[in-house]
């Protein structure tokens, strides 16, 4: 129940922005959610959900930051289309995804620093998976998150993204960004210890569905834009029930 309740906040919070609609109702609606967040942890908001998630915050003693932090993360792409830098996409990625895993942690068991720091990594990296997968998609709706210094650095430019240009420098720009994306899943892994990772079913499950959809895209030469880079629901069944048996060893040693 916490955890659902933890995800329908994130869900709802994300539909604000990706539903139809304009742009200056939308920054008015995601005001208003923000207010009565604030009520909610106070004495009380006309919204149950974020009464509930009150509740769950208290009972886990979830740092409400991170609530905040999501809400920042997605008004981001209501006022920001574009990355200058890295870093600047980085406070992105946390903001909209590591903050996910910070909230959800404190629901899973004991947390210490280590556990703390794979959430913040993970969800970096898991953001970076979303976006090279989704880079046509994005680009759809004027959205361009890779950072602009890296399309310099590799003579790639913004129409090309618009055309779904493939050729060798979008090649070298995106085996530059999934080494990135690679980079922070290890990030992630390193900072555990083997006691660490009995608290951590859900996230480890996330961690090798995302690690998959990146190895695909590799695999298929880095080229997003001829097909989905989505892995199919029975593959990550799949995934899941490997990793399901694997915790069960773990849990029996």
């Amino acid at each position: 129940v916490a955890l659902n309740t933890v995800y329908a906040f994130c869900r709802t919070t994300d539909d604000i922005v990706d539903n139809e609609g304009e742009k200056d109702r939308k920054v008015i609606l995601l005001q208003k959610w923000r207010i009565e967040l604030g009520k909610a942890l106070q004495n009380g908001s006309e919204f149950q959900l974020l009464n509930q998630l009150a509740h769950i915050a208290d009972k886990f003693n979830i740092p409400v930051q991170h609530f905040y932090e999501l809400i920042e993360g997605v008004e981001m792409d209501l006022m920001k289309s574009r990355y200058q830098t890295f870093d600047e996409l980085k406070h992105y990625c946390y903001l909209v995804a590591s903050s996910v895993g910070l909230m959800s942690v404190k629901i899973f068991g004991s947390i210490n620093e280590r556990i703390a720091k794979y959430a913040e990594n993970l969800g970096i990296a898991l953001q970076l998976t979303n976006i090279l997968r989704d880079i046509k998609a994005d680009a759809k709706v004027n959205r361009i998150y890779l950072p602009q210094e890296d399309l310099h650095q590799f003579g790639y430019n913004e129409g090309e993204i618009f055309n779904s240009v493939y050729n060798s420098n979008f090649i070298d720009l995106m085996k530059f960004e999934t080494q990135r994306a690679e980079d922070y899943y290890n990030l992630a892994k390193e900072s555990l210890r083997p006691e660490d990772k009995k608290y951590l079913f859900a996230p480890k499950i996330m961690e090798r569905i995302y690690y998959h959809t990146l190895l695909r895209i590799k695999g298929n030469d880095y080229n997003v834009y001829k097909k989905s880079m989505r892995l199919p629901h029975t593959l990550q069944l799949l995934i899941a029930f490997k990793y399901l048996l694997k915790y069960r060893l773990m849990k029996t040693v």
